[in-house]
């Protein structure tokens, strides 16, 4: 019987078709003779028929098949259900009343509107859904490799579908799990969906009774939120099934053509999952077309991604700083190559390097300026706080000034929640250049002109970038282990670089649209991280995503946290109330600053004593301008552990 509200509908509306078809083809035979046609033998055989075509779709299942993805293997099974029916009808009528009254050629009419009625509201449904006729006329062809799908949500019929079609794919969908009860019992393109997400174990249980056990559990790509995936993984690593997932819709464009090889593992940035953030392409491009770009570290992790996605936006002019020579060359040659039109200018430079950052803005005259230098790696920092201080607080101003000077219309600076209670010289050194993007931002308000406007944008640890966690793991992996973490219960904030990237664009485009007006100057962005993660909990995922067992194949060891870490991050300092935006994924944080004067006269000192060599003030300088600087005593272990 139909299981849920949608499947008792179609059986209900097919039960009414049969009754109707019968009215119609005798209609159809007889013309307006019907109307007199024997009304007590017409009761009775359409009350029949009525009822054998309700037994018959509920032996073949009919009202399972789900009419969003009504297709041609649909087309056969109405066709076999009005057979079956008129078959039946047959012999029992005969039986009956031999059929004395009731026309030969009735049964023959009534088949063929039978079918156009059952199939007819199920592809007017599909058109309606698709706006086209595209994958209506296709037929089931089997695969290889047995995989159960989780989740039912869109993605699912593309890669059941693409299957199907294909003689040659690798897998054949045996059943589906779906995150919404009311689809449990029904069917799209003959696959049915056999329980809940919840259900996993059961439902793997039967098939394996069978003889029908799955060798891949395949996640669709907008199934389910990093926290099920977690989960999930762990019950996959229990039943000993390997977990995989589709490409997303962008990846789908990029393989149609081998769409059903396009099964990933799945990997860590799955476990992160959240929620993709609403953009604003839009606002982002109205931001960066026809306008000169400037980006510092545009060879490093952000920079680096900062300026592929501003140069899929068609700047007039994108020039690329870096110190670094290789990072410089490699991401200006990948540049030349993607967007051949586009005008790129690589520019070996030091932002500690004042005159020389002045004289390129002078050259350049950027209108957009992304800041994303930085020395970011926080026990390297700490042995070396000269060097932070220079590249870290003094580069941010003196790009920050430079920008000023020639007119820019927005600098934009790429901050960490590390700047947030800062318990190292790394942190202390990011709240400083914080403080003083809000107070240049403040001061151009007071003027009240149109000026420059100074954005910060604070976020947590990116994926995959130099130093940190992920590609330490990686490395230890490959060599067998230990993977190293450093305390059981630090955890910290992840992100992907790609949507930290375009939120730092969106916030970008934000701080435009909010033109000059002062209630928001001086404000800072944070982007919604999510939930921390415990570092711990990603080593032992990293470990099962390849292929091993934590603790037995991996060890784990503890090593204790290291100079300027802490146990947990914050991503905002208890006196900056957050405040939401029109943009979920992103929040103001209330300006706390001081005067951009007096302020300037404290980095004028703090450089000063910097250049001297004079380690010793620096760090005494840096607890009078950041008063909630608490260096924070490490456990002596110095093995790295890349908590980071």
């Amino acid at each position: 019987m139909p299981k849920s509200h949608r499947a008792a509908f179609a059986f209900l509306h097919d039960v009414a078709m049969a009754a109707l078809s019968f009215v119609l083809a005798l209609f159809l035979r007889l013309g307006e003779g019907a109307l007199s046609f024997h009304p007590k033998f017409t009761l009775f055989y359409g009350a029949a028929f009525t009822l054998i075509a309700a037994v018959v779709f509920l032996v073949t299942g009919l009202y399972r098949g789900i009419w969003r993805y009504a297709s041609l293997p649909d087309l056969f099974n109405i066709a076999r259900a009005a057979t079956l029916t008129e078959l039946v009808f047959l012999p029992v009528m005969f039986l009956f009343t031999r059929l004395n009254t009731l026309p030969r050629s009735f049964l023959l009419i009534d088949w063929l509107v039978l079918v156009a009625l059952l199939g007819g509201p199920r592809l007017g449904y599909r058109l309606f859904k698709d706006r086209g006729l595209d994958h209506v006329l296709e037929r089931t062809r089997g695969g290889r490799i047995p995989v159960l799908l989780i989740s039912t949500k869109d993605g699912a019929d593309t890669f059941i579908r693409e299957t199907v079609r294909d003689r040659n794919a690798l897998y054949r969908v045996i059943g589906m799990l779906s995150d919404t009860p009311s689809r449990v019992g029904r069917e799209i393109y003959g696959v049915p969906v056999l329980g809940t997400i919840d259900a996993l174990e059961r439902v793997v249980a039967a098939l394996d009774r069978r003889g029908r056990r799955p060798q891949k559990l395949v996640i669709t790509p907008q199934g389910l939120a990093g926290a099920e995936v977690r989960r999930l993984l762990d019950r996959a690593d229990a039943l000993a099934i390997p977990l995989a997932r589709l490409p997303r819709l962008t990846e789908l464009r990029q393989t149609r053509a081998d769409m059903p090889r396009a099964v990933e593992p799945i990997a860590i940035e799955d476990l992160l999952g959240r929620p993709q953030a609403v953009l604003d392409r839009e606002a982002m491009g109205r931001l960066i077309r026809g306008r000169r770009v400037l980006v510092t570290g545009a060879g490093g992790t952000i920079g680096s991604e900062l300026v592929r996605q501003i140069a899929a936006l068609t700047p007039t002019r994108l020039v690329l700083v870096d110190s670094s020579e290789f990072l410089l060359y490699s991401i200006d040659s990948e540049l030349r190559e993607r967007h051949p039109p586009l005008v790129v200018e690589p520019v070996l430079a030091d932002v500690r390097d004042r005159r020389r950052i002045e004289a390129l803005m002078a050259r350049e005259q950027p209108q957009i300026v992304f800041h994303a230098a930085a020395l970011k790696h926080v026990p390297m920092v700490e042995n070396n706080p000269i060097e932070g201080v220079l590249t870290n607080t003094i580069g941010s101003r003196n790009v920050a000034e430079a920008a000023r000077s020639v007119g820019a219309g927005l600098v934009v600076l790429v901050s960490s929640d590390k700047a947030v209670d800062p318990a190292s010289v790394m942190g202390a050194t990011k709240r400083l250049a914080e403080a003083f993007c809000q107070a240049l931002d403040l001061d151009e308000a007071r003027r009240g002109t149109a000026g420059t406007r100074f954005a910060t944008v604070r976020f947590g640890n990116v994926l995959g970038s130099t130093g940190s966690v992920v590609p330490l793991f990686q490395r230890q992996l490959a060599a067998g282990g230990p993977l190293t973490v450093t305390h059981p219960e630090v955890s910290r904030f992840f992100m992907t670089v790609r949507e930290a990237v375009e939120l730092v664009l969106e916030a970008s485009a934000a701080t435009q649209a909010e033109g000059g007006r002062e209630a928001e100057r001086g404000r800072i962005f944070v982007l919604d991280m999510g939930e921390p993660v415990k570092i711990v909990e990603l080593a032992r995922q990293m470990i099962r995503l390849a292929g091993l067992r934590p603790e037995r194949d991996v060890a784990i060891s503890y090593i204790g946290l290291r100079p300027g870490e802490k146990l947990h991050e914050a991503l905002f300092h208890t006196d900056e109330a957050p405040i939401p935006t029109r943009n979920p994924a992103l929040r103001l944080a209330a300006p706390r600053t001081a005067d951009y004067a007096v302020l300037a006269r404290s980095l004028d000192e703090l450089e000063e004593q910097a250049h001297s060599g004079n380690a010793a003030r620096v760090l005494d300088l840096l607890h009078r301008l950041v008063p909630e600087y608490r260096a924070e005593a490490a456990v002596p272990q110095a093995a790295a552990a890349g908590s980071d």
